[in-house]
């Protein structure tokens, strides 16, 4: 179905995300996986200049299976399912780059940030390996109507599970799930840890849970480190407010550790990886309470 007024997003796109539920939640967690929406339809890459494969660059791959089960232990899990190349939920709704738009962009956009200068704003201009994705210019509505049918939406629903978990515990720990690519820039540089945990230095989670997420995975023999390069992005700045007993912590895991990111195929580990993070949740529903419980009375 080719782009119009009437339909300026494609409906392949709707439903946009999807939300993995518990039969009854029995743990004070949320799970976010923004970026791994992998549906390419027709309409995006007619307008696109690369190809899928290239497209899929940006992608954080197989992010949402490795935390699937989650639902069956207790949490949620909400997953957007459109591309991050298309629109990115993890930016300001209005981080919007006038190189791209071919219109004057509203006052309230924000052209000055530093993702924006390099090209990676909420409609990003470029994929991760800073190839440009489209041919020409897009229009400002088609722009503005990406943010309100896909992003919108989005944000809505995780500020409801958010809402609801806090409600019904008292307190909510959301875990905004993420993929990095295995070597550092420039190339020769070294290779990242297997995962960075992300609290934005403490103020978007309390800095015990973080600790003890990072203790929980270095339990199961992987190399974690915190904040640097990846201290957390709009999500979890936006939706972590610790002193409203919101604690939000981003999660980026090694893509090497779990594919190929060559060929974009998984590894024989990923099967086993999946499991650590099922075990990892199980103990961190288990343990994260006594945190709080305390913290209650020491105040």
């Amino acid at each position: 179905m080719p782009l119009t007024d009437a339909n300026l997003v494609p409906q392949a796109f709707f439903p946009s995300f999807e939300v993995l539920r518990p039969a009854e939640q029995t743990a004070a967690f949320v799970f976010s996986s923004p970026h791994s929406g992998r549906i390419y339809p027709p309409e995006f890459l007619a307008i696109s200049r690369l190809d899928p494969q290239t497209l899929r660059k940006s992608e954080d791959w197989f992010v949402d299976q490795l935390f699937s089960g989650v639902a069956t232990l207790g949490a949620p899990l909400l997953s957007a399912r459109f591309p991050r190349a298309y629109l990115d939920l993890n930016r300001e709704p209005y981080e919007l780059d006038p190189e791209l738009v071919d219109e004057a962009l509203p006052e309230h956009a924000n052209t000055q940030s530093v993702r924006v200068a390099g090209g990676l704003g909420t409609v990003a201009r470029i994929v991760a390996d800073g190839e440009e994705i489209y041919a020409g210019p897009l229009s400002l509505r088609e722009v503005i109507a990406r943010i309100d049918q896909l992003y919108f939406p989005f944000h809505n629903q995780l500020a409801r599970l958010i809402e609801e978990t806090a409600h019904s515990f008292g307190y909510s720990i959301l875990i905004d799930c993420h993929s990095m690519p295995s070597s550092l820039m420039p190339p020769g540089a070294g290779v990242r840890p297997d995962f960075i945990i992300g609290d934005r230095f403490g103020a978007s989670a309390d800095p015990r849970l973080s600790q003890l997420v990072r203790e929980t995975l270095m339990s199961f023999g992987y190399d974690v480190q915190m904040n640097r390069p990846y201290a957390g992005g709009y999500i979890t700045e936006h939706h972590g407010r610790p002193s409203h007993g919101v604690h939000a912590i981003q999660i980026e895991i090694n893509r090497g550790i779990y594919m190929n990111e060559t060929t974009l195929q998984a590894k024989p580990g990923f099967d086993g990886l999946k499991a650590d993070l099922n075990d990892v949740a199980a103990a961190l529903f288990a343990k994260a309470p006594a945190l709080f419980e305390l913290r209650s009375a020491a105040e």
